[in-house]
C-alpha cells in the first residue's frame, strides 16, 4: 500500500479545485447573494434549493440535510470514494501528480481502486475507438453511415469497434498493466471456467460517462446477424456503472440542459447522437433500463427543481404500441414531475435517428417542438377502445381518464384538464366532469392507508428561534467568514457564550490563535475544521462557515465590533440579573459585608454596560 498523501499536495489539491467548478459538474448553481451560490442538494430529493455553495472559503453545505464539507468531502460523497481515492480524483482533473508519505510518486499498480478502474476504462475506449479504423470493422463503419453519421461525429462521440477475438481488450489492458481481477471487477471481461474472455466482442461500442466525464462503461451493439447475442449489451452492474443513475450522453447535454432547463430523453445511444447533431444538444438516453427515480433526481439538479425555476422533460416514444407502454412506464416513474413533463411522438414509429435520416434534421427539431404534455397524452390515451359516438363510450372512457385527473396535486391545473377532459370527450357539461373527478379523489384518499400518529418529539437543545442563540450564532460566523473585522472576538470569554456549541468553536478559535492570527481568511474555515474534535463540529463549522450574514447595512468592522460586543453586553445583563437576586436575598444590615461587597460588583457591571452602549451610540 501506498502511505498518506503529502499535506502539502492535498493542499494543493483543494487550492486548484475550484468548489463551484466541481460541485458545478453535478448540478445548476446560482447566485444566491453574498458570495454565495444555491442549487438542488444532491443528496436528498428537494424541490427548494437548500445545498449552499461558499467559493471565498472552499465550502458547502446543505440546511436541508445538514450534509457539508470541503471539495474533498463532496467528491467522496457524491462518488462513493474514500478520501484518497476523492484527493487522487481532483487531482487528475487538476493535472497534480501526488508524493506519498513512503517517498517518491505512487506506483500505477498502488492508485486507489476506483481510480485503477476509470484508467482502465480510458484505456478501453482508446483501444475501441482506434480498433474502428481497422479492417475488420468495415461492418460497424457501414452501420454508421448508414445512419448518417460521419468519422467525425464517431469521434466526438467517442464510438469504437470491439474485435470479434476473445482476448482483444484482455490482451491490450494486460500489456498497460491492470490485472485480471481489476478487469473483470470493471465490467471489461467476464470471468469464464478457463479464465477471463472480453465481455464486448464484434460490436460497436459507445463509451458511458459520468457526469465529471470519467468513462465507466460502454454500451454495445452488434453487428453479425448470426451473433446469438443480445441486440445490445452493457456493462454489468461495477463499482462504477451504475444504471439506474447514469445517462449516455449527460457530460455533453448537462450544460445545454442548465441552460435550456430542457431535457430530452430518447431510447437509444444512436439517437442521442442524432438530436445532438440535429440541434437537439438536450438529449440523453438511459443505459439499458427504464427511467427511474434516480434519473429524474439527476436532471432535477441540473434544471434546478420545477417550482421556482421551471424546466421540462420530454420523452420521445415511438407511435406503436411499445411507444405508448413506454410513456405508461415514464408516468408510473416520473409522476412527481408529470406536471411538466411532455411527450413527443412520432406517429409512423421513426425513431430520431431514422427521422434524421430520411427527413433531415429539422424533422428531429420539429419533433421536439411538436410536444405535448404528459398529462393530455396520457388522458387521451385511456380513450382508446370506447366509442365516443355514444352517451354510454364516452361515460365510460369518462371514468377512465378521471383517475389520471384526480390524480394531479395542484388544483388549478387539474381542475383546467377536468375542463379539457370535458372538451376533449364532447359531453359538454363541465360541472358533471368534475364531479366525476371529486369522486375518483374521494376513492383515492379512502384506499389510502392512514398515517401513523407522530409521537411527540423531545425539545430541541439547539433552538435557531432563540434570540440568544441567534445573537451568539451570528458573532460566531463573523470570526468564521470574516476574522479580520473581529478583533474584539478574541477578548471576550467562553462563559460569555450560552450554548455548549458555541463555547466549543470559541474555544478552537483561540486554539487556532484567535481571529487576529488569520493570514488567510479564505484558508481560515477549511483550518478551523481541519481542528474540529468530531464530524459534529466539523459540521457545526461547515455551517458557520456558508450560512448568510444577514444584517441591515454594511458589513464593516465597526458593524461587526457592535455585533460581537452584543455578546459582551448580553453577559453583563445576566451577570446583573444574577447579583440583583443575590442582594434581593441579602439582610443589609445582618449580611452587610456580603451585600456591599455584591454592590460594588452590581455597580461595576452597570458602569461597564453604560460604557458600552456610549460606544455604540446605544444601539444595543
Amino acid at each position: 500500500m501506498a502511505g498518506r498523501i503529502k499535506d502539502e499536495d492535498v493542499a494543493l489539491v483543494r487550492e486548484r479545485s475550484p468548489i463551484a467548478d466541481v460541485v458545478g459538474e453535478y448540478l445548476q448553481l446560482r447566485n444566491a447573494g453574498g458570495g454565495s451560490l444555491k442549487g438542488l442538494c444532491p443528496f436528498h430529493d428537494e424541490k427548494t434549493p437548500s445545498f449552499n455553495v461558499t467559493p471565498a472559503r472552499n465550502l458547502w453545505y446543505c440546511f436541508g440535510c445538514g450534509e457539508g464539507g470541503d471539495v474533498i468531502s463532496f467528491i467522496q460523497k457524491i462518488e462513493h470514494l474514500s478520501f484518497v481515492e476523492a484527493v487522487e480524483h481532483l487531482a487528475r482533473a487538476a493535472g497534480i501528480q501526488l508524493r506519498y508519505e513512503q517517498g517518491g510518486y505512487v506506483p500505477r499498480n498502488e492508485q486507489g481502486q476506483r481510480q485503477r478502474l476509470v484508467d482502465a476504462h480510458r484505456v478501453a475506449a482508446e483501444f475501441y475507438a482506434e480498433q474502428l479504423l481497422s479492417p475488420e470493422a468495415q461492418a460497424g463503419r457501414r452501420f454508421l453511415v448508414e445512419r448518417g453519421f460521419t468519422r467525425a461525429d464517431a469521434e466526438h462521440f467517442g464510438v469504437g469497434y470491439a474485435p470479434a477475438s476473445w482476448n482483444a481488450l484482455l490482451s491490450h489492458l494486460r500489456a498497460k498493466g491492470f490485472t485480471d481481477q481489476e478487469i473483470v471487477l470493471a465490467g471489461l471481461a467476464s470471468q469464464g471456467r478457463r479464465g477471463p474472455y472480453d465481455r464486448f466482442r464484434g460490436r460497436l461500442v459507445w463509451p458511458v460517462r459520468d457526469l465529471s466525464g470519467d468513462v465507466v462503461g460502454f454500451g454495445a451493439r452488434k453487428l453479425d446477424p448470426e451473433d446469438t447475442g443480445p441486440k445490445y449489451l452493457n456493462t454489468p452492474e461495477t463499482p462504477l456503472f451504475k444504471k439506474s443513475s447514469l445517462l449516455y450522453g449527460l457530460d455533453l447535454a448537462k450544460k445545454e440542459i442548465a441552460r435550456q432547463r430542457q431535457a430530452v430523453i430518447v431510447e437509444g445511444y444512436t439517437d442521442v447522437m442524432a438530436c445532438h447533431l440535429a440541434g437537439v444538444t438536450t438529449a440523453v438516453a438511459t443505459c439499458g433500463t427504464s427511467f427511474g427515480e434516480e434519473h429524474l433526481k439527476i436532471l432535477r439538479r441540473l434544471l434546478l427543481g420545477r417550482s421556482e425555476f421551471g424546466g421540462e422533460v420530454i420523452f420521445t416514444f415511438d407511435g406503436d404500441q411499445a411507444g405508448r407502454n413506454a410513456a405508461l412506464r415514464a408516468f408510473a416513474e416520473e409522476h412527481g414531475f408529470a406536471s411538466e413533463t411532455f411527450v413527443a411522438v412520432q406517429p409512423d414509429g421513426l425513431d430520431p435517428c431514422d427521422l434524421r435520416v430520411q427527413r433531415g434534421d429539422a424533422a428531429v427539431r420539429d419533433l421536439i417542438a411538436a410536444k405535448q404534455p404528459l398529462y393530455e397524452f396520457m388522458i387521451r390515451s385511456k380513450f382508446e377502445g370506447y366509442n365516443l359516438d355514444t352517451p354510454e363510450g364516452r361515460l365510460a372512457a369518462l371514468d377512465a381518464a378521471a383517475p389520471i385527473v384526480a390524480s394531479i396535486r395542484n388544483a388549478g391545473v387539474r381542475r383546467l384538464y377536468g375542463v379539457s377532459l370535458d372538451r376533449w370527450l364532447g359531453i359538454m357539461d363541465e360541472e358533471f366532469v368534475h364531479r366525476r373527478i371529486q369522486e375518483h379523489m374521494r376513492r383515492a384518499r379512502g384506499r389510502r392507508v392512514p398515517p401513523k400518529p407522530a409521537t411527540a418529539a423531545p425539545a430541541p437543545r439547539y433552538d435557531l428561534r432563540d434570540p440568544v442563540v441567534q445573537r451568539e450564532r451570528l458573532a460566531l460566523k463573523l470570526a468564521v467568514q470574516h476574522p479580520l473585522l473581529c478583533s474584539g472576538f478574541d477578548h471576550l470569554d467562553a462563559d460569555m457564550f450560552t450554548v455548549e456549541q458555541h463555547r466549543d468553536v470559541f474555544h478552537l478559535i483561540q486554539k487556532a490563535g484567535g481571529t487576529q492570527s488569520v493570514q488567510d481568511p479564505a484558508l481560515w474555515a477549511g483550518q478551523l475544521r481541519e481542528t474540529a474534535r468530531n464530524e459534529a463540529q466539523r459540521t457545526f463549522l461547515t455551517q458557520l462557515a456558508v450560512e448568510p450574514i444577514e444584517i441591515y447595512g454594511e458589513l464593516d468592522e465597526y458593524r461587526a465590533q457592535e455585533i460581537i460586543s452584543t455578546i459582551r453586553i448580553h453577559s453583563i445583563n445576566r451577570q446583573i440579573t444574577n447579583l440583583k437576586s443575590r442582594l434581593s436575598r441579602l439582610d443589609p444590615v445582618a449580611d452587610a459585608e456580603e451585600y456591599q461587597r455584591i454592590f460594588t460588583e452590581l455597580m461595576t457591571a452597570e458602569q461597564q454596560k453604560r460604557m458600552m452602549r456610549e460606544r455604540f451610540g446605544g444601539a444595543m
